[in-house]
């Protein structure tokens, strides 16, 4: 296995979904890199990506989403709770499977030369990468914000950028690039509106007060639940693990009366360290993380002769989970996906390398598309829980329907497309495997009634009429395909 680098950018947006489309859309363009998580929280304004890959290809889909940034990201007109000095902010590299933090350092240089360069952004680097001790720590980098980011430029000559030009740019400010170890962002809420309280418990526990050790922390107001937070940079779970930040901020609410309402994780938690939290809360006496189910079940299902029964049982346990995603949407792209595939394997028996091709395509695209109607519907659910007086709220929704409701259609058309296409030469084949063919037209039928189901059901709430009218019209189209299709599945073959 090749060495393998987590990249984790926060992007100084959280609210317009189409944005945030775009700047995964970046990192999904870069073969080689799997986009692991996004979040986006409107209150923040922030997003926060997830990916992971070789250290090349890694490198290029963080300048690709960086690009993104900067060409759609207007700081001048942001405002959000979480602290900021870049469009795109911070891009921390992370070592994983046989990589090391030289490795992150290295790249860490290589990024932040080609954003100076190509695009005139003055880059700071940080962590293990910083070049200077003043610019270890992110929190020194951003004090004062922009401005005082600024003014520092301007006056002391440690504080000229590691590259890229010695002011700010004008739209995307500047870029905080480092290197580090494994970091949890850890939130807990609390049932009140003081901020000074969120403010004042942030302080107590976090390390730069004499707090816990390995812990940053500010206090920050969420607006659209009316609830404030104190917001955790965990840097070492080593050290100080989730439940002792958590049993801190839970006892000094307790001195003021204030009720914690629950606590959130942003990005993605090393296993290791829920098992901490385990141990900890729960007081066991001897912990053995092997004994956990989950752990030995993808063990097992590491086993060649397990892979592919392991990854169905994986996605039928998610899909059967009590949460809003993997749903319809996800179930109609696999169901798609698979009928494409039983028209691979009679176009391979049947020596029809065009239809083969054809349908390849198809089905690797129906399969992303699993995935992208899980990420459209949590950008969906995002935008849902802005302030319902907030100016943009009515065109970040649209926009964030036409979303889902694109990527139902997409799974509606591709199914119907693999349906036709598997009909076209299956008249040709074997009657061995006509009965194969015939139900992998079934399923695409299946496909795209449910796609084009759920994109219809969409439509009904989409409040701008001329995307309203587009997406109509391909529906429409879409409908008098599968209508088309449905009239194949029993036909005979011979006479098809």
């Amino acid at each position: 296995m090749p060495k393998i680098i987590e990249c984790i950018p926060n992007f100084s947006e959280g609210r317009n979904p189409a944005i945030i489309q775009a700047l995964m859309e970046a990192v999904r363009s870069v073969p080689g890199v799997w986009l692991l998580d996004h979040t986006s929280d409107p209150d923040h304004h922030r997003s926060v990506l997830t990916f992971a890959g070789e250290p090349n290809a890694v490198c290029d889909a963080a300048f690709y989403a960086i690009r993104v940034a900067t060409e759609r990201i207007d700081l001048r007109r942001h405002e959000g709770g979480h602290p900021r000095i870049g469009a795109t902010d911070v891009v921390p590299f992370v070592p994983l499977h046989d990589a090391t933090m030289e490795d992150c350092v290295q790249l860490a240089r290589r990024l932040g030369e080609r954003v100076g360069r190509e695009l005139h952004i003055p880059v700071f680097l940080y962590e293990q990468a910083a070049s200077h001790p003043d610019r270890a720590r992110l929190e020194s980098i951003r004090r004062g914000g922009l401005s005082g980011l600024s003014a520092r430029m301007a006056a002391a000559p440690n504080w000229h950028p590691d590259f890229g030009p010695s002011r700010l740019h004008n739209t995307a400010g500047a870029i905080v690039i480092g290197a580090r170890p494994p970091l949890i962002a850890f939130n807990v809420n609390l049932n009140t509106t003081d901020l000074t309280i969120a403010k004042a418990i942030a302080k107590t526990v976090r390390q730069s007060s004499s707090g816990l050790p390995c812990v940053k922390a500010i206090g920050v107001p969420l607006t659209s639940r009316g609830i404030v937070q104190v917001s955790m940079n965990l840097t070492d779970y080593r050290v100080t693990s989730m439940a002792t930040a958590f049993l801190a901020v839970k006892t000094e609410a307790a001195r003021i009366a204030v009720d914690i309402v629950g606590s959130e994780l942003i990005g993605l938690v090393p296993q290791a360290a829920l098992d901490q939290a385990a141990t900890a809360l729960l007081q066991f006496e001897r912990f053995d993380p092997a004994s956990i189910l989950e752990t030995k079940l993808i063990a097992a299902m590491s086993a060649p002769s397990h892979a592919g029964a392991g990854q169905v049982e994986a996605f039928l346990h998610a899909v059967a989970s009590a949460t809003p995603t993997p749903a319809g949407g996800s179930v109609a792209a696999l169901v798609g996906a698979l009928a494409a595939s039983l028209g691979i394997m009679g176009a391979r028996l049947g020596k029809e390398p065009a239809a083969e091709q054809q349908l390849a395509d198809m089905s690797r695209r129906l399969q992303t598309l699993v995935q992208e109607d899980c990420e459209a519907y949590k950008i969906f659910a995002q935008a849902r829980k802005l302030p319902a007086d907030g100016l943009d709220r009515s065109a970040i929704l649209s926009a964030a329907l036409q979303r889902i409701t694109e990527v139902s259609l997409e799974i509606a058309e591709l199914a119907c497309e693999a349906g036709l296409a598997i009909a076209a030469f299956r008249v040709r084949a074997s009657f061995l495997i006509q009965s194969d063919l015939t139900v992998g037209i079934i399923m695409a039928v299946a496909a795209a009634e449910a796609g084009l189901h759920t994109a219809n059901t969409n439509l009904k709430y989409q409040q701008i009429q001329h995307l309203k009218d587009m997406l109509t019209q391909r529906c429409s189209k879409t409908s008098n395909c599968l209508e088309e299709l449905k009239g194949l599945c029993y036909t005979p073959p011979s006479v098809a």
